[in-house]
C-alpha cells in the first residue's frame, strides 16, 4: 500500500517537475555573443519550410492550423515527396517540337520543406501574417506596375533584349538572400558572418553576398543596388536592417517591386538552432499597404556546408535565346 501511495504521489508530481525542469532550461539559455558584445548570428542557416508565402485562398483568414490539420498537411507532403521518382528515365523520348521545356529535370533536386513553420508553437498557414487573407495586397494593376510591366505596356516583347529577362535568369541574383529573403525550391542556405561594423549574408544560390553596414547612413537615392542599400543597428538583442534604393530590375515573381521598395528586417536568435526572422515590405507603387512576413531560420546540422553555385558563368544561354528570337523575327518577316 505504501509503495502504491508513493508511486501515486510521484506520478502526480512528475508533470510539475518536468514543467519546472523545462522552464529552468529555458531560463538557463542565453544568446551567445561576439567579442563586441552583440548577439552572435553567425553560422549556416536554412529557411526551408512547407508553409507557403501566400495563404491558400480556401483558408480565408485562418492564420494557424490546428495540430490535427498540421499533421495531415505534413503527412500529405511527405507522401507526395516519397512518390516522386528518384531519377529521370534515361530512355524517355524527346519532347515534341514546339513543346515548352521548363525545369522538369530539376524537380528531382527540389528541396521544399516537409514541416510547417511554427511561430510560438503555432503551425502557420502562410508566411505573410498581417493581411487578413495572408496574401500580397496588390493595388489594382499593381502586378504590372514594375519596370517589366511598363516595358510590356510600351510594346517590348519578352526576348527583345537581355534587360527584360529576370535578374534570376541573368544570374544577377537568386532572390533568396536579397532583402527580403524569399523561399527557394533548393539551395535555401545562407551563411551569416559579422564583426563590429558589418554583417554579411552569403547565399548558396548564385553565391550572392549582401553586406550590411551597422550604424551607418544610406547612400544617395541616385545610387541603385541589386540588393538595395542596407544599414543595420541593434535594438536590444534584435538586429534591425533597413534597405532602400533597389535596382528596379530586381523585381521578380516572388516579390514584384518598384524603385519605391523599402524593406525592414529583424533577426532575433531564439535558441541555439533558430533565428526568428521577420520583415515588413512597403512599396506604394505596387501594394495597397505594407505587409509583414515571419519565418524561422534553422541552423544546418554539424558537418553540412555550402557549396559553390556557378549559375552558368558567362550566361551563354542568354546569347542563344536572343539569337533565336532574332532568327524567328527574320523568318516571320520573310514569310510576310
Amino acid at each position: 500500500m505504501l509503495t502504491r501511495l508513493i508511486f501515486r504521489y510521484f506520478a502526480a508530481g512528475l508533470p510539475l517537475l518536468l514543467l519546472a525542469a523545462g522552464h529552468a532550461a529555458a531560463q538557463a539559455w542565453a544568446v551567445s555573443r561576439t567579442e563586441y558584445g552583440d548577439p552572435d548570428l553567425q553560422g549556416l542557416w536554412n529557411n526551408t519550410t512547407l508553409t507557403p508565402f501566400e495563404r491558400p485562398r480556401e483558408l480565408g483568414e485562418q492564420l494557424i492550423y490546428s495540430e490535427e490539420e498540421a499533421i495531415r498537411v505534413e503527412q500529405e507532403a511527405t507522401a507526395v515527396r516519397s512518390a516522386r521518382p528518384t531519377e529521370a528515365d534515361p530512355g524517355r523520348s524527346a519532347p515534341a517540337a514546339g513543346t515548352f521545356i521548363g525545369q522538369q529535370a530539376e524537380e528531382e533536386f527540389t528541396d521544399f520543406g516537409l514541416t510547417l513553420t511554427r511561430i510560438h508553437g503555432q503551425p502557420r498557414t502562410s508566411l505573410i501574417v498581417d493581411t487578413a487573407d495572408g496574401r500580397f495586397p496588390f493595388l489594382d494593376g499593381g502586378r504590372n506596375r514594375d519596370i517589366f510591366g511598363r516595358w510590356r505596356e510600351a510594346g517590348f516583347g519578352p526576348f527583345d533584349g537581355p534587360e527584360i529577362r529576370s535578374a534570376g535568369e541573368r544570374c544577377l541574383s537568386a532572390i533568396g538572400t536579397m532583402p527580403p529573403m524569399a523561399l527557394l525550391p533548393y539551395n535555401s542556405n545562407i551563411q551569416i558572418v559579422q564583426n563590429r561594423d558589418y554583417v554579411m549574408i552569403v547565399g548558396e544560390m548564385v553565391h550572392d553576398a549582401r553586406i550590411i553596414r551597422l550604424d551607418g547612413t544610406h547612400q544617395p537615392s541616385s545610387l541603385k543596388y541589386w540588393f538595395g542599400d542596407s544599414i543595420g543597428h541593434w535594438e536590444g538583442d534584435t538586429l534591425v536592417v533597413h534597405s532602400i534604393n533597389f535596382h528596379p530590375q530586381i523585381s521578380n515573381f516572388r516579390l514584384i517591386s518598384s524603385e519605391q521598395l523599402e524593406v525592414t528586417e529583424r533577426f532575433t536568435r531564439i535558441s541555439e538552432t533558430e533565428i526568428f526572422y521577420s520583415y515588413v515590405v512597403e512599396d506604394p507603387e505596387i501594394f495597397a499597404q505594407p505587409f509583414t512576413v515571419e519565418m524561422i531560420l534553422t541552423r544546418l546540422p554539424p558537418g553540412q556546408q555550402m557549396y559553390e553555385f556557378a549559375c552558368h558563368e558567362g550566361n551563354y544561354a542568354m546569347r542563344s535565346i536572343l539569337a533565336g528570337a532574332r532568327r524567328e523575327e527574320v523568318e516571320k518577316a520573310r514569310a510576310d
